[in-house]
C-alpha cells in the first residue's frame, strides 16, 4: 500500500509536498511549486494536476519494479488453496458473496510480469455503442476462466477491487482460456511471451506466466433470479 502525506502551506507561501512510501524501497518525492496571493484559479489547477500527475508515474514506476510482490508487503496474503495466488483488496465491497453457478460480471486490468507490468488488456477500454465500459461476465466454476481469476472471485464481495497476483500455474494454460485481450496483437504478444518455447526450455516457465490482475466486483446473479 502506498501511503502519501502532505504538509499544506498558507496560499502566498512556497509549498513543498513530500510523498513518503511507507514501506521499502523508500521513496521520497518532493514537488515545489509557488503560489502567490495574485495567482490565478487556473495555475492552482494545473500545479495540483501536475501534482497528481506525479504520483501516478511514480506509483507506475513502483509497480512495475516488482514492488508490489515483495515480500515485506504484509497486506499481500495468499489465498487458502488457490495454488499461490497472493491477493491484496484494494477496496472491500458491501454487496453479495458469489457462489458457484452464478453468472459474475467484472472489470479488471490484466499485466504480464514478465513485460514489466505491460498491460495486455483492460475491461475499461471495451466500450458499447453507447461509449459505457463493458464488464467481463463469466459464470463462476465453468473452467473456461483461468483458476486464479475464479480463486480471487470467490471470496470478494460485490463493490471489491481486489488485486491478484497469478502464479503461471493458475494463469493461462492454453490460448482459448478466458479473459482474452480482443486486440489480436496484444493476444500474440501475450501467448508469445507466456508459451515462448526457447525460454520454457531454458527453465523460465515459472516467471514467464506470471500475471498481476486489478479486479472490481461489478455483480453477481443466481441462476433461478
Amino acid at each position: 500500500m502506498i501511503r502519501c502525506f502532505a504538509r499544506a502551506l498558507p496560499l502566498g507561501a512556497p509549498s513543498i509536498t513530500t510523498f513518503h512510501f511507507a514501506s521499502p524501497p523508500s521513496i521520497t518525492i518532493s514537488i515545489t511549486a509557488s503560489h502567490s496571493s495574485a495567482s490565478s484559479s487556473s495555475s492552482v489547477t494545473a500545479s495540483r494536476r501536475a501534482v497528481s500527475l506525479s504520483i501516478i508515474a511514480v506509483a507506475s514506476s513502483v509497480i512495475s519494479s516488482g514492488y508490489f510482490s515483495s515480500p515485506a508487503l504484509a497486506e499481500f496474503s495468499e489465498i487458502p488453496n488457490s495454488g499461490g495466488v497472493k491477493s491484496l483488496d484494494l477496496r472491500i465491497g458491501d454487496g453479495e458473496v458469489p457462489i458457484e453457478g452464478d453468472q459474475v460480471a467484472i472489470h479488471y486490468y490484466g499485466r504480464l510480469a514478465a513485460k514489466q507490468g505491460w498491460r495486455f488488456d483492460s475491461t475499461y477500454d471495451h466500450k458499447d455503442s453507447s461509449g459505457d465500459s463493458v464488464p467481463f461476465t463469466f459464470i463462476l466454476g465453468s473452467t473456461n476462466v483461468i483458476p486464479g481469476i475464479e480463486t480471487a472471485v470467490r471470496s470478494m464481495k460485490v463493490g471489491g477491487i481486489r488485486r491478484v497476483v497469478i502464479p503461471p500455474s493458475q494463469g493461462y494454460q492454453n490460448t482459448s482460456q478466458e479473459p482474452l485481450p480482443p486486440n489480436f496483437f496484444d493476444r500474440q504478444r501475450l501467448f508469445t511471451t507466456i508459451f515462448n518455447p526457447t525460454r520454457l526450455a531454458n527453465g523460465e516457465g515459472s516467471t514467464l506466466g506470471t500475471l498481476v490482475f486489478d479486479i472490481e466486483l461489478v455483480s453477481t446473479r443466481r441462476p433461478n433470479r
